[in-house]
């Protein structure tokens, strides 16, 4: 199946709760396959994958979006607006973009340009000025990734948690 293929027919749409269990257990696989491959000293704890599941969660405080290919959800991206309750947003007014992923039958299809696409598309309509994420420390592809998008690294946002240090980019709206 050819990128080309699989992005003619992809939809954007925001998630619905009938998606939840479908787009928690995507960002698991999707996150476990890749951060195996690449960084296999990552353990993804019983702890993070509730969290990963927890995506009505999401959905009360954020704009969850699938990423649908003939009817099935084949990616997920989650936007943050300014303030809300989990954003790890560095400025006050960006939106704070997570969990954008791709299920692993569609990994390399070019579905992360619709979804970040769309994500951008929310966030000007929302007025913010810019569009934050962070990507684990070692992670380069993924930041290489987002570094073709249009964002930049911006270490003043990044984060030192106790299990993981967070690399900060943004994206300039304005």
């Amino acid at each position: 199946m050819s990128d080309s293929d699989v992005l003619s027919r992809v939809v954007i749409r925001e998630a619905r709760p009938e998606d939840d269990v479908t787009i928690g257990e995507l960002l698991i696989s999707a996150y476990v396959t890749q951060y195996a491959k690449k960084l296999p000293e990552v353990v993804y704890t019983e702890e993070r994958k509730r969290e990963l599941r927890d995506v009505a969660a999401r959905r009360a405080v954020a704009t969850v979006m699938v990423a649908e290919v003939d009817g099935e959800v084949a990616g997920t991206v989650a936007l943050f607006p300014p303030g809300a309750p989990g954003a790890e947003a560095w400025l006050p007014r960006m939106a704070d973009l997570r969990g954008l992923a791709t299920a692993v039958k569609f990994h390399g299809a070019g579905l992360a340009k619709p979804l970040l696409d769309a994500a951008h598309a929310l966030a000007r309509k929302w007025g913010v000025d810019s569009v934050g994420l962070h990507v684990r420390r070692g992670a380069e592809g993924v930041g290489r990734m987002y570094q073709r998008h249009g964002y930049v690294r911006v270490p003043e946002g990044d984060m030192s948690l106790p299990t993981v240090y967070l690399e900060a980019y943004q994206l300039s709206l304005k």
